[in-house]
């Protein structure tokens, strides 16, 4: 069994100590009036929507260790605050998976390849789930779903768990490749293997089907998860505590978004049910799923050629309230929400372009979009992504220094006073400009770039 509870408190009680030496203050959530209806009236009394309105807080940012290199990101954040993530080593044209229960960084090493990483939120507090490369060419040339994440090797990539001593390969449905990309408190891991059948709707150098699959506390496959109607190929994103799975349903295309993400998902009991779309033929794609049913994620809006112009936009759903598109940020034109808590907070991203060359992170609250880098003081890193959120509102991702080095980091929240000066803000809330050395770890799910 992986769960090792001496880890777990280890590493529990070094976060405590962090936090205590970092600030005394606490998340500043309030209860107040109901869930604001500027982005959707119908959430109100929704089971499934955020249960308050949730005050803007000010963040302290406080920016992360580095391993060899000069870029890492926050991907997941557990309730004691232990980050994982990637970070690169000297030269940045290798990454490598990343814990930080403290400030520094500890390299969880490869499955014998030369890359790996956590790139989705995955919520077991005694384990770390993700991808690596390992020490085999893949026979059938593939480039597989991680070539959108790290660094193209040639060598087959597998999803991977880690308990803090070394890395479990995670097994196939038959072919070479797999991935996983979330937890839950029980040990469940989700994410999508290949199977042995050449799909005909794969697009070159894909070859092979790929399913949404499920794999148990003993790291082997617990349930394969079937597609929406007519499609041939899953994968799964995000699994809650109660068990409930969201993920992706399409066509084979190249393992990556676009039309494999036709129609996005939630797995209730192995069964699926199509949970809708901004009006966009792809790249509709479930990030989060929280204990209360709520999903987050990001999907296409009408016009999108097919998928092959990004149009995406991040979205909320509710079984009562559907999906509502929780817009950009003033200038910007695409947006992806990537973590959620219990209290309907959602985090995420949003920028000019589908490739991101110039973005910010945002937190969405009560119905409101809000720029995460207008609640930091201007003397913080520049936050360019936030990717996960625990329950007492400790936000992690990538933020970007004034020398372009880039860094995971947790945002806390204070009581510490709002009141930068005005211009000072202004300039804080536009979008940066990313360095062309790390806009490969900024847009982060390969969308358009």
């Amino acid at each position: 069994m992986r769960h090792l509870n001496t880890l777990k408190a280890a590493l529990a009680l070094a976060f405590g100590a962090l936090i205590l030496s970092a600030c005394s203050g606490t998340p500043n959530i309030t209860a107040a009036n109901a869930p604001s209806n500027e982005a959707n009236s119908s959430q109100l009394g929704d089971p499934g929507g955020p249960s308050m309105k949730l005050e803007a807080a000010h963040y302290t940012v406080v920016p992360l260790g580095t391993l060899s290199g000069n870029v890492d990101a926050g991907i997941s954040i557990t309730e004691h605050g232990i980050v994982s993530g990637f970070a690169t080593l000297s030269g940045n044209t290798v990454v490598h998976a990343a814990v930080w229960s403290g400030h520094g960084a500890v390299d969880l090493g490869t499955l014998g390849g030369a890359n790996s990483a956590v790139e989705w939120p995955n919520h077991d507090e005694s384990e770390v789930v993700g991808i690596s490369q390992t020490s085999m060419v893949d026979p059938l040339g593939e480039h597989w779903s991680c070539s959108a994440f790290i660094p193209f090797t040639g060598n087959t990539c597998l999803g991977f768990v880690s308990s803090g001593s070394g890395m479990t390969p995670l097994p196939t449905l038959g072919g070479n490749n797999g991935y996983a990309s979330g937890a839950n408190a029980s040990g469940q891991v989700v994410g999508w293997a290949e199977n042995s059948t050449h799909d005909p709707t794969c697009k070159v150098p894909q070859v092979l089907q790929f399913e949404a699959v499920i794999w148990g506390p003993n790291d082997q496959i617990e349930a394969q998860l079937p597609p929406i109607r007519h499609d041939l190929d899953t994968a799964a994103t995000a699994i809650n505590d109660n068990g409930d799975v969201v993920g992706i349903s399409g066509i084979c295309q190249n393992a990556v978004g676009a039309l494999s993400a036709k129609h996005a998902i939630l797995w209730q009991n192995g069964v699926p049910t199509d949970i809708g779309s901004l009006g966009g033929a792809g790249w509709n794609t479930p990030t989060a799923i929280n204990d209360r049913g709520a999903i987050a994620g990001f999907s296409d809006l009408a016009g999108d050629d097919h998928a092959k112009n990004p149009n995406y936009h991040a979205f909320y759903w509710t079984r009562h309230g559907g999906m509502v598109d929780l817009g950009v940020l003033p200038g910007d034109t695409v947006s992806q929400a990537f973590g959620m808590n219990n209290h309907g907070e959602v985090v995420g991203q949003t920028c000019t372009t589908p490739a991101c060359t110039s973005s910010r992170a945002f937190i969405w609250q009560g119905g409101v979009m809000t720029d995460l880098n207008s609640l930091v003081s201007c003397g913080s890193l520049f936050l360019v992504f936030a990717n996960d959120i625990n329950e007492r509102g400790v936000i992690t991702g990538l933020g970007v220094d004034a020398n372009g080095n880039a860094f995971a980091y947790r945002a806390i929240p204070s009581d510490g006073s709002q009141t930068a000066a005005g211009s000072a803000r202004r300039l804080c809330e536009r979008p940066m400009k990313v360095p062309a050395s790390i806009r490969r770890f900024t847009s982060h799910f390969g969308g358009g770039a």
